[in-house]
């Protein structure tokens, strides 16, 4: 299994090299750890005003010299925390990592880092991330967005996961998450449970029994129940009441363009569950 995480210096980082950790022995796979210097956020500076041409040329080519020192800072400040994950994660005991440092558009840049890799990582926020207001990193939705592989959005704290909730709604991408908990070993020996939302008409409880003797088939222990409410509060409800450590369910079901007028279930379960959610696609 290929593990790709996503690593920005963020407190959320060291979070991130511990879940990569965890999973990686788990599935004895291989990790890669990358960061990305995105140059499109660094301000630019107008000069379009009415300056002198000597003046102008002059400010060019000291803005030109100053450019190329942030440059050299940021590309050692990224190996310094690339340098510092890989420490981290080989502590936990992980042999196989590549430390990766990129130049670019973090989307694009995690597009093609994704094609080899089985599942990434990354955490719930950034260094600009408003922790107070609860704001999400500003790159997580565009990154699970793009992404075609299934995502591991951690939360800020490491718990070992002991449980993880399978929330279910009868779609493709509960359908694949079913799959996956069947032969991934990153569900072996943890306490499964399912839930689906009494509002989700082609669910009911006969379809979760099937599921969960599809389950026991794999080797698994599971157990299930129907819940009532809107799905987003409910399912929070449920984790924060029973104390699980993991949480697995489909990524953003519907269009964009409709998410844009009603919002996203995807989203709002990402922003109030406080332990990590393994999203698939």
């Amino acid at each position: 299994m290929k593990l790709v995480a996503l690593i920005d210096g963020s407190l959320y980082s060291q979070s991130v090299c511990d879940y990569a950790a965890w999973v990686s022995k788990r599935t004895t796979g291989e990790l890669d750890l990358l960061h990305v210097l995105d140059e499109r956020n660094r301000s630019k500076m107008d000069l379009s005003g009415n300056i002198g041409l000597g003046a102008r040329t002059s400010l060019m080519d000291e803005l030109a010299e100053l450019d190329a020192q942030h440059a050299k800072l940021a590309q050692k400040k990224g190996r310094a925390i690339l340098d510092d994950a890989k420490a981290r994660v080989v502590d936990a005991g992980v042999e196989q990592i590549e430390c990766k440092l990129r130049h670019g558009d973090l989307v694009e840049t995690v597009n093609v880092f994704e094609k080899d890799a089985d599942l990434l990582l990354i955490g719930k926020r950034g260094e600009g991330a408003d922790f107070a207001k609860m704001h999400l990193g500003s790159n997580l939705e565009r990154v699970i967005r793009a992404s075609d592989k299934s995502v591991l959005v951690v939360s800020r704290q490491f718990k070992e996961p002991k449980s993880v909730l399978l929330a279910y709604d009868g779609g493709s991408s509960s359908e694949k998450m079913i799959e996956s908990v069947c032969t991934n070993p990153i569900y072996k020996d943890l306490n499964i449970h399912i839930v689906t939302v009494a509002a989700d008409a082609v669910v009911n409880s006969e379809t979760l029994k099937l599921l969960e003797n599809k389950i026991r088939d794999a080797g698994l222990e599971v157990s299930s129940e129907v819940l009532t409410g809107q799905p987003a509060s409910a399912i929070t409800q449920f984790v924060e009441e029973n104390d699980y450590d993991l949480l697995a369910m489909g990524a953003y079901g519907h269009s964009r363009i409709r998410n844009l007028i009603i919002g996203s279930t995807t989203t709002e379960m990402i922003r109030k569950c406080l332990i990590p959610i393994i999203l698939y696609r």
